[in-house]
């Protein structure tokens, strides 16, 4: 490079730059630009950003350091955009997912008792688990033997997980002796400002809008400030110190037999969501082959579980794949230097901590009852014509909300779907794979409870 500049050859350089970006990502291929790769990059970090707020705020009430998970969060979606992007050269972005954070913080730690040191470890050898579920020919039979309507039933009652937690952080949900839950005052200003972001994210989304859910966070905190409801501390600062989460995995702890579902429920969210993601985006994005099916899909895969073990080192929940990769694909991202892009933007997230930790919790409520309302829309693809389909589907969606356990609801799941057919004498129509699971989950139901 100084070669070249010194003696005034600096557009050589820059267009030797231009071609190896272009060869290593095979963009000029895909019919597209480099310039169109990094804007479609921007637009799918616009879309996920807000993970940098909500999933230290969810993970912080395990007991972790915010400022720690929250500078992890970043690290591991640097690490999963730029493996998806080198190795699988596919335009998707990944973090720590919702719905994994929120099993992680109300599930294992809040709901079962364990550390959150001991959780991480149950993340870490779901990661490598994955890992050699994704270098194995089994991974086509694990993705391709869960029924469709099962995986819809798991990512909508992700969702109204997710929702159930939103109203309660908001204030909008309360305990009630006599009917569990009711509504709370509506009246407070942590409940009226959170159903403003949802009405503001929503309003935003439908217009195209496509950074609504930061936007939306953002300006509910504003309003937050001005009042002094909310404490603002800044912009700008160096990262915050990981060190209080980083390397602190409790392997020894998640090798008890308590724990053992809990790792099986990690590596089952994290092979659903991904292997749907990657199906869907790809799918809008018309790399799909011939055959309808993904090309790479053991380098996307490998990308996405070396993601979640690095990230459990680092210091966070399971990392995947974004469904709001969709909007880099709409923008006109085909290759991994979209998810190269996402890298270097979250990286560059990691001074912007004291932003991070000024946003309140209602401000974090609205957007996750938006994410919630997104993944429960895939109840619509239930093939409501089949009983013994939606019922274990709609079953398991209910269950994990008012169990207050994404594990539970998927216990319930499987085990409703081969019981209903074994009565239905179609036994050969429930996958090999949905008799282990349910088998796993029906043994710790009897011998560890619920």
């Amino acid at each position: 490079r100084d070669f070249c500049l010194s003696r005034g050859l600096g557009d050589v350089y820059k267009r030797q730059m231009y071609k190896y970006i272009d060869k290593f990502f095979s963009v000029s291929e895909t019919g597209s630009t480099i310039r169109t790769e990094i804007i479609a990059g921007a637009t799918t970090f616009l879309a996920m950003s807000y993970i940098v707020v909500v999933n230290p705020a969810i993970l912080s009430q395990a007991g972790m350091d915010f400022g720690a998970v929250f500078v992890a969060t970043c690290l591991a979606a640097a690490v999963g955009c730029i493996l998806m992007g080198v190795i699988a050269n596919y335009p998707i972005g990944l973090a720590p997912g919702m719905g994994q954070n929120a099993f992680f913080t109300y599930g294992i730690v809040l709901g079962s008792g364990h550390s959150w040191q001991a959780a991480l470890g149950a993340v870490f050898i779901s990661g490598l688990l994955f890992i050699l579920i994704s270098v194995l020919p089994i991974r086509s039979w694990i993705i391709n033997a869960i029924p469709k309507n099962l995986k819809i039933g798991i990512s909508a009652g992700i969702g109204l997980f997710i929702a159930f937690i939103a109203l309660k952080n908001a204030g909008i949900v309360v305990a009630n002796p006599a009917t569990l839950v009711a509504f709370g005052d509506l009246t407070q200003f942590s409940s009226v400002m959170a159903l403003i972001g949802l009405f503001l994210i929503a309003a935003l989304v439908s217009s195209g809008f496509k950074g609504a859910i930061i936007v939306g966070m953002i300006s509910v905190s504003i309003a937050g400030w001005l009042v002094g409801d909310a404490e603002f501390k800044g912009i700008l600062a160096s990262p915050p110190s990981v060190e209080s989460v980083f390397l602190q995995m409790d392997i020894a702890a998640a090798f008890e037999l308590s724990m053992l579902s809990v790792i099986l429920t990690l590596l089952l969210v994290d092979v659903f969501d991904t292997a749907g993601t990657l199906v869907g985006v790809t799918n809008r994005a018309k790399l799909l082959d011939e055959n309808g099916k993904l090309p790479r899909i053991g380098k996307a895969l490998l990308a996405d579980s070396g993601a979640t073990a690095a990230g459990a080192m680092f210091g966070t929940s399971s990392t995947t794949c974004f469904i709001e990769s969709a909007s880099g694909v709409e923008s006109g991202g085909r290759t991994g230097l979209t998810a190269v892009t996402v890298a270097l933007l979250f990286l560059l997230c990691l001074i912007l901590s004291p932003l991070a930790q000024s946003v309140p919790a209602y401000a974090t409520a609205g957007a996750l009852l938006f994410v919630s309302a997104a993944m429960a829309q895939g109840l619509v693809d239930l093939d409501w014509s089949e009983p013994m389909e939606y019922t274990p589907a709609v079953l398991t969606a209910i269950s994990m909300p008012l169990s207050f356990s994404i594990a539970n609801g998927i216990g319930i799941g499987f085990i409703s779907y081969a019981v209903i057919k074994a009565i239905r004498m179609r036994p050969r129509e429930c996958p090999i794979a949905v008799y282990i699971v349910a088998t796993v989950f029906a043994l710790k139901f009897i011998f560890l409870g619920s």
